[in-house]
Parts: C-alpha cells; sequence; structure tokens
C-alpha cells in the first residue's frame, strides 16, 4: 500500500468535521495565495490535494507550491490559472514529497518552461540543483516566503510562512479538517507542532493554508486542538499498552474502533510512532 499518510478523523465538535468555515475550497486564498483543488479526493486525500498559486501584486512570477499528483489536466488548469492572472512560473516548491503533492512536479515544471526548477528538501524530489532548508527565504518576483522544517508527518515536512499575508502553509502538517497521520517520529511531530503554536501566536497568523482542506482562519485555536489532540491519542494509546496491546494493530483495534476499518493501516503507521516514542521514553 502506499503511504499517501493523512486521516480525516473529524473534529468532535462540528458535524461536518471541518475546522475552519465552509470555504469553497477550489479559489479559496489570500491577497497573494490562490488555491487549485486537484481532482483526486478520496478518503485518503479528502477534497483533494490543494496547489497553491502565491505572487505579489503586480508581479509577473509566480510561485507554485505542491503541483499535485501526475494528472494532466490538473497541471495545465494550474498553468493556466497562473497565466490567467497575466503571469509565468517562476519556481515550484513542494512541502513534502509524498505522491499526491509531488507526483506531477516534474511533468508541470517542463509544461511551465525549462528554466522552472523545483526545490524540496528531499534532493529525490527536486529539479535543479537548489533545495530547502531550515531558514531558507524565497524572494522568487519579489515574495517574501520564509521556509521552516516542521517533521513529523514525514522527516521532509516543510512549513511556508508568507509574512505579507499572515499566512501559514503546512502542507500536510496541519489539514483544513481531521487530523494527520504521521509517517515520521511522534517525538519531532510534537515538536513541530509546539513549535508553529509558538510562531504562530508570536507573528499573529491570521490564517493558515493547508495541503488539504479549507482555509483556516484562527490559526491558534487550530493548533491547540491538533496538539491535545495527539496528546489524548497518545495517553488512549498507552492505556491500551496497558491493557495488554502488544502491535500496532491491537492498539489500533482498542483506540480505533469508531474510525472505517478501510483507514486502519493509516492509523497504524501513526499508532507505531506513538509506541516507539513510548519506548524511547
Amino acid at each position: 500500500m502506499e503511504r499517501l499518510g493523512w486521516n480525516p478523523v473529524r473534529h468532535p465538535d462540528r458535524a461536518s468535521g471541518r475546522m475552519g468555515d465552509m470555504t469553497e475550497i477550489d479559489g479559496m486564498g489570500t491577497e497573494r495565495a490562490t488555491c487549485v483543488l486537484a481532482a483526486n479526493p478520496s478518503a485518503m486525500t479528502l477534497d483533494g490535494t490543494n496547489t497553491w498559486i502565491i505572487a505579489e501584486p503586480g508581479s509577473d512570477q509566480a510561485v507554485v507550491v505542491d503541483p499535485g499528483p501526475k494528472d494532466g489536466k490538473h497541471l495545465r488548469r494550474v498553468l493556466d490559472t497562473v497565466e490567467a492572472q497575466g503571469r509565468r512560473v517562476g519556481l515550484v516548491l513542494l512541502t513534502h514529497g509524498h505522491p499526491d503533492h509531488s507526483a506531477g512536479a516534474g511533468k508541470f515544471a517542463k509544461l511551465a518552461g525549462g528554466s522552472v526548477k523545483v526545490r524540496a528538501l528531499d534532493p529525490r524530489h527536486r529539479l535543479g540543483d537548489e533545495g530547502l532548508s531550515e531558514g531558507d527565504v524565497v524572494t522568487t518576483g519579489g515574495l517574501e516566503l520564509r521556509i521552516m522544517e516542521t517533521p513529523g508527518h514525514s522527516d521532509d515536512s516543510l512549513t511556508f510562512w508568507l509574512p505579507a499575508d499572515g499566512a501559514v502553509l503546512t502542507g500536510d502538517t496541519v489539514l483544513g479538517y481531521g487530523t494527520t497521520v504521521l509517517e515520521g517520529k511522534l517525538g519531532d511531530y510534537l515538536s513541530s507542532l509546539d513549535r508553529l503554536r509558538r510562531f504562530s501566536a508570536d507573528v499573529e497568523a491570521a490564517t493558515i493554508l493547508p495541503g488539504h482542506g479549507p482555509k483556516l482562519d484562527d490559526p491558534l485555536t487550530v493548533l491547540d486542538y491538533y496538539i491535545d489532540h495527539r496528546r489524548e491519542r497518545l495517553a488512549q494509546v498507552e492505556a491500551a499498552v496497558a491493557a495488554g496491546a502488544s502491535t500496532a494493530r491491537e492498539v489500533v483495534e482498542r483506540v480505533y474502533a469508531d474510525v472505517d476499518k478501510s483507514l486502519w493501516p493509516a492509523a497504524q503507521w501513526s499508532v507505531q510512532s506513538q509506541l516507539d516514542y513510548l519506548n524511547e521514553r
């Protein structure tokens, strides 16, 4: 089974499962960021993958974040949207390397022009010599887009800060609704969430632009929920182990009994991260 790595578990306070306003996802955004929603909805990808087009007002260049799956129709629509804005693609960035975010990046770069590069933390997903890492600042087309390493969902997960719009692009570290599955280490993920909570408070972030689902206009409430949920799940896993569960599968059967069984394989990745964390602790 391919590791896509997220889990649409619903927020307990909203019947719909969404933590943000019921915004139309395709076309949503901020002054500088516009979402183009990929037509790849599923239980694992929520409404589909959010591709973000980011550009400074008046600039003739745009940065495209997470071109999405290798779907020619979607990639063409992203490029058409950039061109309809009177711009060209100056750079492609990846929040992480999961295929629904990155598989179309190479093809999209070729569609956009031979000189377009793809920058990512993981060298395997780059097109060109330049990567992305903590503290980098992207200035294509006059933008200011700051890079933070936020591992946990995956080891190569990045978050982008767009200060002019007060927007945090979280990839799959924080989703528009539900909670993410962990492929990386729980300790790393908890540290990333705590860091994003402190950062968002310090800069008074106005919105979260996620990799799936609607944008979230109350970042601190969302991050508090994510942190509380993760620690509650950890306590449940610890209790399941104390009650006799010895494998990730056995823990899932106890802790995720109310979740559709088709999602249990994904839940096992998160549970294994939690078991590893408990063992290390």
